[in-house]
Parts: structure tokens; sequence; C-alpha cells
């Protein structure tokens, strides 16, 4: 996931307009953050672990310097631990200058390319897939950093939408399959990239366009340039997971709206699934839209039936088992006049591990729910992701090794049923072969090598000093 921002304004501050933008982004990651601005000569980067509101003190703030472009990250590690040597932006030298580089996504053949920038005599200072990207550029015998950009973009195979800060421009590339979403904005006195659309009005910045798979935007004083010279694929792979979950239901990509798309799942979710229940809610923020849909075209009532703490992060993103499980406790409190003696459809936007489902539906027996009908808008996590989400092996994905009706009986449900894979791309609105869907069917979209170490940690215990 992670949510990257870049700024240019001749206008506004634009330290704090990258503070706020990561607020708006704050979902998509929250174990680090981090701020690099230019002076127009300089480089200069902050970051820390934490949310954006740990992380940062106004005496961080005051210590960048004024300039007129900065760029910005909020990670949720995939390749590499969390710590702060992992932290984004990442600082580097291109032609003796310094720069910085944000990125989202996650690469598949990093030991290739680790093992090639060792062979060149680099040394590694972290256990990102990231470093890896400064490492080539570094590398690089091109003049420009723009023809660096382009040469390295060649060789990365994966999921990789990336912002670097050069002294006197931004650089934005997305790659060529548009895996992870991108979109360019227009600010007063100059223009923004983030990785969503929700991230621009924030700072009053307004909607152009999608940055397209395959495309670098490059945004300097005297505007905006694009090279669509990278090659588009067969087809295309926006992550289906973003409709979903990852991004927020006030942002669009490809021109769809999620929130609309969310309630067309929850209607999709009724006409395959029907229930005959007294109420249906939903498992908050993220299920909602789906369980208002569900509401609408089955005509039982949505209700309000947990009230979640906001102050408490997203638990499915926290690093490790431990705090996804604590998190569930402290996140949920139910509404006990709104479940005590009803029948409950209770609607999420997925299982994957399942540890959360089993104990909200605890939590709804433990105040008396006559019965639990739960409704998943998407269908079963089958296989793991390799291109940005934390699930490592098909061992821990209880879809991989357990029937439908074995799920329900393991979750203590009354029935469970979950939208099919047709149901789910009619309701994004986009043709099948645009989408990256192999997380319900196995289908790569970017080869992964059969040799893969699929762990965030796996570059840890070979980093160099």
């Amino acid at each position: 996931m992670c949510g990257i921002f870049g700024i240019y304004s001749n206008k506004l501050n634009v330290i704090e307009s990258t503070y706020f933008s990561l607020f708006a982004l704050q979902h998509r990651g929250q174990e680090s953050a981090g701020i690099s601005v230019s002076n127009g000569e300089q480089v200069h980067t902050v970051k820390k672990l934490g949310l954006i509101s740990q992380a940062f003190t106004k005496e961080d703030m005051d210590s960048l310097p004024k300039g007129e472009m900065a760029i910005g990250h909020v990670r949720y590690s995939t390749t590499g631990s969390c710590t702060v040597e992992n932290a984004h932006p990442f600082a580097f030298m291109f032609k003796g200058t310094y720069m910085s580089l944000a990125h989202n996504g996650n690469l598949v053949n990093i030991q290739e390319l680790r093992d090639w920038c060792l062979s060149k005599g680099f040394r590694f200072n972290s256990s990102s897939d990231t470093e890896l990207i400064t490492a080539m550029i570094t590398l690089s015998e091109k003049d420009t950093i723009e023809e660096a950009i382009g040469e390295v973009a060649k060789r990365l195979h994966g999921a990789y939408s990336f912002i670097v800060l050069a002294p006197d421009k931004i650089v934005g590339l997305r790659d060529p399959f548009g895996i992870r979403p991108m979109v360019l904005g227009e600010i007063p006195g100059g223009y923004a990239i983030a990785s969503e659309d929700c991230a621009l009005g924030v700072v009053g910045a307004q909607y152009m366009r999608e940055i397209m798979p395959g495309e670098m935007v490059v945004i300097t004083k005297n505007g905006t340039t694009t090279n669509r010279g990278f090659e588009h694929q067969d087809r295309l792979a926006n992550c289906a997971f973003e409709f979903l979950y990852f991004a927020r239901p006030d942002s669009s990509i490809s021109g769809k709206n999620l929130y609309e798309a969310r309630v067309r799942m929850g209607r999709n979710l009724y006409r395959e699934h029907p229930v005959d229940a007294d109420s249906v809610i939903s498992v908050p923020d993220s299920g909602t839209p789906a369980a208002i849909g569900f509401s609408r075209e089955s005509g039982i009532p949505f209700a309000e039936g947990l009230i979640k703490n906001r102050y408490i992060g997203r638990t499915f993103i926290q690093p490790d088992q431990l705090l996804r499980e604590v998190g569930v406790r402290l996140k949920l409190n139910p509404i006990i006049s709104a479940i005590k003696n009803k029948r409950i459809v209770l609607v999420d936007d997925s299982i994957v591990r399942g540890t959360t489902s089993k104990k909200i539906v605890k939590l709804l027996r433990s105040v008396g729910a006559k019965e639990i009908h739960m409704r998943i808008s998407a269908p079963e996590v089958k296989w793991p992701c390799f291109y940005g989400i934390d699930t490592e092996s098909q061992k821990e994905l209880i879809a991989a090794n357990h029937s439908v009706d074995e799920i329900g009986r393991i979750l203590d449900v009354d029935s469970i049923g979950y939208l099919s894979m047709k149901g789910l791309v009619n309701a994004i609105h986009l043709p099948k072969d645009h989408l990256c869907l192999a997380c319900f069917n196995g289908d790569y979209p970017v080869k992964v090598p059969d040799t893969i170490q699929r762990s965030k940690i796996s570059l840890d215990n070979i980093k160099s000093s």
C-alpha cells in the first residue's frame, strides 16, 4: 500500500501542504512517515516511525528549509521490517546531487536486483526494496535523472508508483500495469501528485487526471511534461483490493468512484446470497458502503451495530499478529440494543486470515445476537499478494485451507456468503482484464519467481552495512 504525495508551488507552503496531505493518506500506512523538501539547491529529509501526528514535531517541521518542492510518504511495510532505516523518503546520490524517493508498491525480483547492485559495489543500509531502486539510479550512467529512472524502470518487476525529488524537479512514475493508483492535480502556483485524489482536495488542489500506467510525469517551475515511452502491457492490472478496501471511499480510480462501487458490491452480494434478517450491520468503516448496498437491495434496515474507536489504527495493516489481535479488542464496541435478540447480517469487505472476523462474531454472540449471517463483498482470498499487501503465504489465508462451509463453522456464523468474481467485476465497472485479481484466482499479471522469499523481513538478515 503506502501513500505518496509530491508538490510544487510558488504560492503555498509546500511543507505544510505535504504534511496535511499525508493525513488524507494515513489509511495507506501507519508505521512511519517522512517529508523531503527542496530549497532549489539541496534536498532535506525528516522521517520517523509512527503516525503522522506522532512522527513530526514543530521542531522537525521548522528544521526543514523553505522551498517550492516537497514529497511525502506514509509507510505500510511489505519488504523490510518496521525500522527508521526503512522509512521513506529514501535519500540517494545521483551525479553528485542529493535526491530523495518515495515509493508505493512491491518488487518481486529483489534478489536479482540486489545481487546486481552488490556486484557493482553498492553497500545497502536498509532492508527495503525501495533502496534497490535508489541504488540502481545511483549506479546509472545516464546523464539526467529522467533518463536514469527510465533505464531503471525497465528492470523493475512488480508494482511501483514512486516520486523522486531532485533540487529543481519532481519526477513521478507509475508501473506499466498500473497496479497502484497515482493521480495528478493542479494547485495554486503549481501541481501535485498523489496516490489518491482524496489527498488533493485537502490542500486545495484540483484533480486533473490519473497518471497512466507506464507514464512518467515531470514537474518543474515551467510546468509539467509527460513521457509515455514505456510500453503498455497487453493488459492492465488495477489492484482489486484498492476498490474493495485500501483506497478511501471518497477517492476514484480509473474514473470509478469507490463509494459507489462498494455500494454496488453490496447490492450484488444480496442478489447472490439472499437472507431473511432483522438488520444489516457493517464492520466499520470499510464494510459500511457494501452493507448499505446490501440493505438497499434487500429492504432489510441498515443499523449501526458496531462503533469504531477511530483513535485505533486499521488492524489489518498492523505489523504483527499480536497487534492485530490487540487492535480488534480495542477497536470495536457493540451497540447492544441493535444486536440483542436480533437476526443480524454482518457485512465486511474481505476475510484474509479470519482472526478479526472470528473475534467480531464472538463479540456479537456475547451481547445476545440471535443469528449472525456473514456476507463478504469480495471473493475468497486464496493466494498471497506479491505487489504490496502483507500476506506472506497461503498457510495464513483461511480460504486457501478451508471450504466456505468450514469457514462458516470456524467463525461460528449461521451462514456465510462471498461475492463471486463476476459480481465483483460487475460492481467495479471495469473489464476483468483491467484488474489484478491474483489474490482471488492466482493469476499474477507480473510473473513471480518460483524462488521468491515471500517475507517482508527476507532482506533483513542479509542487509549489508
